[in-house]
């Protein structure tokens, strides 16, 4: 059940990053915005399900000790089908390649401290 699991949310997340990749492809931007919004979109996912799950008593029920379910289907499948860190590097490389050094650093700045406070804002009060 458990592979059952991450492999069905982990093919909707991979599915979404698909369809976002999709639409940034009908823009002019050449900086790698849809990686950092798949990213982006996959921090608030995690955020919102840790949260959820430490103030929400239906939701304690799905992760109570040997239930991983939600875990298994949301963090683990969805949101790492979602998230695309080996994008982020390899885009990030190419613009060091290119002489965009000012975009790369940029990236990896907004990427880093926009998915810190990502997580700050939505599991600060959790212990």
């Amino acid at each position: 059940m458990n592979f059952l699991l991450v492999f069905i949310g982990g093919g909707v997340g991979s599915l979404l990053r698909y369809l976002i990749g999709l639409g940034f492809l009908r823009t002019s931007i050449t900086l790698p915005l849809a990686t950092f919004v798949s990213n982006m979109v996959a921090c608030v996912i995690y955020g919102v399900t840790l949260w959820l799950v430490s103030t929400n008593h239906q939701f304690n029920q799905l992760t109570e000790p040997g239930n991983n379910n939600l875990k298994l289907l949301v963090l683990t499948g969805f949101c790492g089908g979602l998230s695309t860190f080996s994008t982020f590097g390899y885009e990030t490389f190419l613009m060091f390649k290119q002489g965009l050094h000012l975009f790369a650093f940029l990236n990896i700045t907004f990427s880093l401290l926009i998915s810190l406070l990502i997580f700050y804002a939505f599991i600060k009060h959790i212990q």
